[in-house]
């Protein structure tokens, strides 16, 4: 076995990058305290070409020292914009015809691994605080709730872990479409 060198990878440039398509995924940050998750969900939005991400409320915004750390280069690559309220934010995406979905244990909810993209639909995920979740008045906003299924005894999981498990969900969804 042997690792690829980074000429194996076949990654693109960022010129590259920045004019191929993008799935019509956002994901919409709610009051995330660190930015070092900050940085590692730009990561996640690089990696699976991600429409963009939407900095809401307290969420760290680029130079962050934190997110640079951990973004690696992706604020350089990664769409965002900032909202000073979440709810602002969805407002807007609502406007622009997406259907909003929150990543948050709740009832009703969705698994994630049960949840079919809308056909023909942009959406956008919720992602919140570290510590309270996706805000009550946010999640009114919501069209529903996805729900990571879990079995050990932690009731969570890390937000930037989350993102990226649920990432990888909908992008297949997206790039294996027939």
């Amino acid at each position: 076995m042997q690792k690829l060198s980074m000429e194996e990878l076949g990654r693109p440039s960022v010129e590259d990058f920045s004019k191929q398509s993008k799935i019509p995924l956002v994901l919409v940050l709610d009051n995330i305290r660190s930015g070092m998750n900050v940085g590692s969900l730009f990561r996640t939005a690089d990696a699976f070409a991600l429409e963009s991400l939407f900095l809401c409320g307290i969420t760290a915004r680029p130079p962050h020292r934190e997110i640079l750390k951990t973004a690696l280069g992706s604020t350089d690559t990664v769409a965002w914009t900032a909202y000073d309220h979440t709810t602002d934010a969805l407002v807007k995406l609502r406007s622009e015809g997406y259907q909003i979905w929150a990543l948050e244990q709740s009832t009703p909810r969705t698994w994630l691994n049960a949840f079919e993209l809308p056909s023909e639909k942009k959406v956008a995920l919720v992602l919140g605080n570290e510590v309270d979740g996706v805000a009550d008045d946010v999640l009114d906003l919501c069209d529903g709730a996805l729900e990571i299924p879990q079995f050990g005894s932690k009731h969570s999981l890390n937000v930037a872990v989350a993102g990226g498990i649920a990432c990888w969900e909908l992008s297949k969804q997206w790039r294996l479409k027939p």
